[in-house]
């Protein structure tokens, strides 16, 4: 049931943004226990992030895969990570923190099938890997799972502190060399290797080439066979290793929701490069839900803006490709939980399955046959 969501009617609701053809966005949509609302900017000249929602009576899911090195492995998540926490739930009987593992092992080693498979002819494959956030509501449970530097923040109520009624509290843990924390979990799985995270380019980066230490994919980065290739050389350079120097074991979250636990914000680091935690609260706060993810995307291309000394409709301007030069990506959804089951069931029928997913390429005049082409080569 689940796979028939993939290609979903919903999508076709979405729409772009005005002045902005690089913005598409689904402004309000129902799931089982509240509201929830996605938009995207396209910055790269593929788009690299994926994202989607999946609703029905029963569960909530939502995706947020953040592409590096081309946008192939992001779309494999997008269409393979939940049928295979639906396989997993369904087989022992619901969701729990082993059947999200068991998920992301399973796309692992799917993607990693997909790239053997391919390397001969597209070599380059083995070099695009995905962040990847998670979020699974039911039966009032929360769980999260992480990948990379993406991240989920909770809008929560305060009632002690009438100053401030609500708080920002991040779920997710960001997996990136520049917190000096994760600085420390790699060097120490890497003691014989002195130069297993290097500063370059301005920033730390693992081998002095990615920033995020887990992902799905990157497999030059964890098979060693594929960085040691004569063809893979050629595309890239030669990374001597011992043994893999990236994880796809998530961090995972299990949380019982309350009253109090009002929104959620998931969103790719583009949005977070540009926001901070408690901004990101506040404005889904201090606004309609309507639109509220576009909003936030808007609020992040503000600030882009006035980093570069620029005006908003100058940045608007910008095409994709030139663009990643002022911003990356951005993919934000925002998920209301209102806690009124009835009410809530009321609107989201009780046997309605509804998805949601951004097309894959926002700027494309023809989003099925811009779909065609990017995953012609994953199959």
């Amino acid at each position: 049931m689940l796979r028939s969501c993939y290609r979903p009617l919903e999508r076709c609701l979405g729409r772009r943004g005005g002045s902005d053809g690089l913005i598409w966005h689904s402004d309000l949509k129902p799931h089982a226990s509240g509201d929830y609302s996605i938009a995207v900017v396209q910055a790269n000249m593929c788009l690299e992030d994926q994202s989607q929602v999946f609703a029905s009576p029963s569960a909530t899911y939502v995706g947020v895969y953040d592409g590096h090195g081309g946008p192939e492995a992001s779309i494999f998540v997008n269409k393979h990570l939940f049928p295979f926490m639906h396989k997993f739930a369904t087989e022992q009987g619901g969701l729990s923190a082993d059947v999200i593992k068991k998920a992301f092992s399973a796309t692992e080693e799917e993607f990693y099938r997909l790239v053997k498979q391919s390397f001969p002819i597209k070599p380059q494959i083995a070099s695009t890997g995905s962040c990847c956030l998670v979020g699974a509501i039911s039966n009032d449970v929360l769980y999260v799972a992480n990948l990379g530097d993406s991240r989920v923040v909770l809008g929560r109520k305060n009632s002690g502190d009438k100053k401030k009624p609500v708080v920002a509290e991040r779920l997710s843990t960001d997996h990136n060399v520049a917190d000096e924390e994760v600085r420390k979990e790699v060097e120490a799985l890497h003691p014989d290797d002195s130069h297993i995270v290097m500063y370059t380019r301005g920033v730390w980066r693992i081998k002095g080439i990615i920033q995020v230490s887990r992902s799905i994919g990157d497999v030059y980065l964890k098979k060693p066979e594929f960085s040691r290739d004569p063809i893979f050389q050629q595309y890239g350079h030669p990374v001597p290793l011992k043994r893999p120097v990236l994880s796809a074991e998530p961090s995972i979250l299990k949380k019982k929701l309350t009253p109090q636990d009002l929104f959620l914000i998931f969103a790719s680091d583009g949005l977070w490069e540009q926001l901070s935690d408690e901004t990101a609260v506040e404005i889904v706060l201090k606004n309609p839900r309507a639109g509220i993810a576009k909003r936030l995307v808007k609020a992040a291309l503000k600030e882009v803006a006035t980093k570069r000394e620029l005006r908003y409709d100058d940045i608007r301007k910008i095409d994709k490709g030139i663009r990643r030069h002022f911003h990356d990506d951005i993919t934000v959804i925002v998920v209301y939980l209102d806690q009124q089951k009835s009410s809530c069931l009321g609107k989201f029928k009780r046997n309605a399955i509804g998805s949601t997913s951004p097309p894959v390429d926002i700027y494309s005049s023809n989003e099925d046959e811009a779909e065609a082409v990017l995953l012609h080569s994953l199959t």
